[in-house]
């Protein structure tokens, strides 16, 4: 990634300064720090996350708000502002689920307190951001300064496939809105700093499971039955072969296994085995192909081994395709509150994120996030015990969003 301009100590290209209001005060942004702290001590699964929806709803509600609950029971949504039922409202998105996995950390006070579960990929700085930035917006509201009402959007479930993004549009919070934007923490960026791109910015990610069936017989007479051990191994090896020969290869299509299981003994063709991995695609009219061209590629291995063949594939989330206006908007924030030269060109990953349901429905458009400390070389990377945040990015979330927020308002 490369900032578009150099610091501010080597161009005039200074930050907007007071242009706007909404900047973060010592209190707030100290009250803010504790509050993602606490959600980091006490992470919670997908559709679990009883307690971090009751901490939301009860900080949104001393600021006058009125969030309402998911009809899945977590998550929230919230309006700010009064809307006024015909002009389009921006939405701002956080996503409040944790991971099933050990916080390793050991030199922090704010540590998981709960075993084999944390916050390991920033759900606890983006539910903050977007919290903070409610708050600063709602105090704007209050003075008058709030141009348009604004949506708050606290969804459950991102780590769940097909995502709790789908369960948050069927309660509605995508009415009245014309545009949602969100930030995703990104340990490869410098604290400060944001990193933008126009087009697909994650990639589609689906779950393939695959049971293949045979007599099963003696290893002696393998002729006599089917080799389901062989007809798996060809399985993990060709149909990958397969799929990246029947697709452009720019398309990104992937398909990388994560788990083989056949077999109890070394003198027995078992009857049974299983394959399971994941699809992940790079470019959106392949992935709505991908599940059809799997299908044929596992029946054709198969088929060629005589093993019968059972195949749950699970679509889960299509790529992230930002849009070109819903950048702008961002780049005009952040350079309104940090210059341009906290601005990065950031590249596609193949991660997956089920923000990209909303952008099937209105345009907007998802930021990185950076999280890295200055001078950091631990090489941290999202979903592992040890990832950590450098805490300035939640005042940077916060001035971010509700430099958008009031950008959007007046255009």
């Amino acid at each position: 990634m490369k900032s578009r301009a150099s610091r501010p100590e080597d161009l005039v290209d200074q930050p907007g300064g007071g242009g706007l209001p909404g900047r973060l005060g010592d209190e707030l942004r100290a009250e803010l720090i504790a509050f993602r702290r606490d959600l980091h001590m006490h992470p919670e699964l997908g559709n679990q996350e009883f307690r971090t929806t009751a901490a939301i709803k009860d900080r949104l509600e001393k600021a006058g708000l009125k969030p309402r609950v998911l009809d899945v029971g977590t998550g929230l949504v919230c309006d700010v502002g009064e809307w006024d039922g015909v002009t389009p409202m921006l939405a701002l998105r956080a996503d409040i689920d944790a991971l099933p996995i050990p916080d390793t950390k050991v030199d922090v006070p704010y540590r998981s307190t709960v075993p084999d579960r944390a916050h390991a990929c920033g759900h606890d700085v983006h539910t903050t951001t977007v919290l903070g930035a409610g708050l600063v917006l709602a105090a704007l509201d209050r003075q008058g300064l709030l141009p348009n009402a604004v949506r708050l959007v606290f969804q459950p479930a991102e780590e769940v496939m097909p995502g709790g993004a789908l369960s948050a549009i069927e309660s509605g919070v995508l009415e009245g809105v014309g545009r949602i934007i969100a930030v995703h923490c990104d340990p490869k960026v410098d604290v400060g700093n944001i990193g933008l791109r126009v087009g697909p910015i994650t990639s589609a990610c689906d779950r393939l499971e695959i049971s293949l069936d045979g007599p099963g017989g003696h290893t002696a007479r393998p002729h006599l039955t089917t080799d389901l051990v062989t007809a798996a191994a060809r399985v993990a090896v060709d149909v990958p072969a397969l799929l990246a020969r029947r697709v452009d290869a720019r398309s990104g299509l992937v398909l990388t296994w994560g788990r083989l299981q056949t077999g109890h003994a070394p003198n027995v063709v078992p009857q049974h085995a299983e394959l399971s991995g994941t699809v992940r695609c790079l470019d959106l009219s392949a992935w709505r192909d991908a599940a059809d061209l799997v299908h044929a590629a596992v029946d054709e291995v198969a088929g060629m081994h005589r093993a019968k063949t059972v195949i749950n594939y699970v679509r889960g989330v299509p790529p992230v395709v930002n849009d070109a206006e819903s950048i702008g908007l961002l780049d005009a924030a952040m350079t309104e509150r940090r210059g341009s030269y906290a601005i990065e060109d950031t590249e596609q990953s193949l991660g997956g994120e089920d923000f990209s349901w909303y952008l099937e429905r209105v345009p907007g458009a998802m930021a990185r996030l950076g999280v890295r400390p200055p001078g950091d070389t631990r090489g941290l990377d999202l979903h592992r015990g040890n990832f950590d945040v450098d805490e300035e990015a939640i005042t940077v979330g916060v001035e971010l969003f509700t430099a958008a927020a009031l950008l959007a308002g007046r255009s």
